[in-house]
């Protein structure tokens, strides 16, 4: 059968491109000035196929420029990394020096901070900064003031500017990293908050007086090929006892940390994290301005959550939406191995120490996404994508519009032998309603082999704009829009 995380829309493209005669349907609204950009794997160079997990390809970033209604170039880049670099022929770009995952081309989100465009991933690696033209500047670690590689989902608070984060990696023993960097780029404060062991935290939450934290059993599993890779046979039992039994004790030095998990050896391999039936899941809640000692963790059912939709104070409760899958990483050993994803609220009561737990969408999807301009604070829309008939693949044919407050779902299907990825929701303009502007994301036409930029008004999930792209864009993770 193969890996069906290198087959259809999954496959890797070959080559980059730069393309600026493009055809487009309906019409752009003329206040779109700026880029789409998405990030997702593709990895370069031979591949295992019996060990390739989705997660672990090199990062590629793609993008569209839109400008007085018009979409001006589209263009694919390698983020690249040591590895990226040297397989395409080219000087390696300065060392990541601050990671504790050397050499591995970010390959999960893309976002803008502080005249920044950044390429990101987490679990130890540093994210890369891209020019405006998606070419790679080199790591970044935010002037040295974050160390140890960032996060994947950081939140910017909209009244402040500040980017909000948790960063994790096996190597800091039992502490995950809160971390805040200000308008100059650099951090202003980091904070190391203690959890069970060494959990995947891909995600967290932000409201305006909190830090919501996901501390869930998928957890660092040393046993996993990836995390042993570039370890001699004969000593690599003797790694793994080692590892289990510093995980979630101490913090791991990065020389020991770069050498399990360098280089190559995580990209394009085996994913090193697994479900845990025995690790608790609960939900941590800790003031902004708090620490560690501070945090109040809440017992949930056993569950994972890749993406939260948003978090907001009601009073003395803490409300979190997000995503929330059944087990993950149980099954499949090429990609995420879900059950049941559907969308949930947590009600997180600060003064009874209850939590309460409801169901607001029972269809399944995944690819969260609300009005970034409500970041922490309360929001009434949220945006999905929905799942496929097979689990645990995030990849469906429809765009979910999800009122919160009227408990009511409207559900766009797309076409016809069509895949869409993550749709983001882009404002008409700064004042302009929660609901007024236009979702945007890149969509996979089986038919002819081909991908569009799909613009939807947020209201109706009518179709805009479309731009056709003469490529594929293969299928990946997150993105945003970055305005000029």
């Amino acid at each position: 059968m193969g890996n069906p995380y290198l087959t259809g829309n999954y496959a890797p493209v070959s080559d980059e491109k730069t393309l600026t005669e493009l055809e487009v349907t309906g019409t752009i609204p003329t206040h779109l000035d700026g880029r789409y950009v998405r990030n997702g794997p593709n990895p370069i160079g031979e591949i295992d196929q019996d060990a390739y997990h989705w997660f672990l390809g090199d990062g590629m970033v793609h993008g569209v420029r839109l400008r007085d209604g018009r979409a001006e170039w589209y263009r694919n880049r390698w983020v690249r990394s040591e590895a990226v670099a040297a397989a395409l022929g080219e000087p390696p770009r300065p060392r990541a020096r601050s990671a504790a995952i050397p050499g591995f081309a970010a390959n999960t989100n893309v976002t803008a901070h502080a005249g920044r465009t950044l390429a990101l991933v987490e679990a130890g690696p540093a994210p890369y900064e891209l020019t405006d033209e998606l070419d790679t500047v080199g790591p970044c670690d935010f002037d040295g003031t974050v160390r140890g590689g960032y996060a994947a989902h950081p939140k910017h608070d909209p009244v402040t500017g500040e980017m909000h984060a948790v960063n994790y990696h096996f190597g800091r023993g039992n502490t995950v990293q809160y971390s805040v960097i200000g308008l100059d780029g650099r951090a202003r404060r980091t904070v190391d908050v203690e959890v069970t062991g060494s959990p995947m935290m891909h995600d967290f939450a932000l409201t305006e007086r909190h830090v919501v934290f996901l501390d869930l059993p998928v957890v660092f599993d040393p046993a996993k090929g990836a995390a042993t890779a570039g370890i001699p046979a004969p000593l690599r039992r003797s790694v793994e006892l080692v590892l289990s039994g510093l995980i979630g004790r101490v913090r791991v030095p990065d020389p020991i940390t770069s050498r399990v998990i360098g280089a190559r050896g995580g990209a394009n391999g085996d994913m090193p994290y697994s479900w845990d039936d025995h690790y608790p899941a609960r939900i941590g809640v800790m003031p902004r301005d708090g620490g560690s000692a501070e945090v109040r963790w809440f017992d949930v059912d056993p569950m994972y959550v890749f993406h939260t939709v948003g978090a907001y104070d009601d009073g003395d409760t803490v409300v979190v939406d997000a995503v929330r899958h059944h087990r993950m990483f149980a099954a499949d050993p090429h990609g995420p191995s879900g059950e049941h994803p559907r969308l949930h609220r947590w009600r997180l009561d600060l003064r009874t120490g209850r939590v309460s737990e409801t169901v607001l969408d029972d269809r399944e999807q995944e690819f969260p996404r609300a009005d970034e301009r409500l970041v922490g604070r309360r929001h009434r829309y949220a945006y999905t994508v929905s799942a496929a008939d097979r689990i645990g693949d995030p990849i469906g044919d429809a765009v979910l519009r999800h009122d919160l407050d009227a408990g009511t779902t409207t559900r766009r299907r797309l076409g016809t032998h069509v895949q869409a990825g993550e749709f983001v929701f882009v404002p008409s303009g700064a004042d302009a309603a929660e609901h007024d502007g236009v979702l945007m994301g890149f969509v996979y036409d089986a038919d002819r082999d081909r991908s569009r930029l799909t613009l939807l008004d947020a209201a109706s999930l009518d179709t805009v704009a479309e731009v056709l792209l003469p490529a594929r864009v293969p299928h990946g993770f997150h993105g945003n829009w970055l305005p000029t």
